[in-house]
């Protein structure tokens, strides 16, 4: 099960069921994907063919909704 966080233009914030304890975030475009860790602090855990400008803003638009995707994960990941 990998249910979507949010949409952000071409990007799907998502998570991948019980995967790896630690917070993270996936995030799914057409040119590739990321990995995102969200604590201790938010940082780029895995890069598969994203360019380096996305890398950026994909970063910071998690910086911006950190509270609603540690929201989410909580709820998803309490069941």
């Amino acid at each position: 099960m990998s249910p979507t966080v949010f949409r952000y233009n071409q990007y799907k914030f998502l998570f991948f069921s019980r995967e790896e304890r630690r917070m993270h975030v996936h995030v799914w475009s057409p040119d590739g994907e990321a990995k995102i860790r969200l604590e201790p602090e938010i940082e780029l855990a895995v890069n598969k063919g994203l360019i380096q400008s996305e890398i950026g803003e994909l970063l910071k638009i998690t910086k911006e909704r950190i509270h609603e995707i540690k929201e989410s994960w909580r709820k998803h990941f309490s069941r």
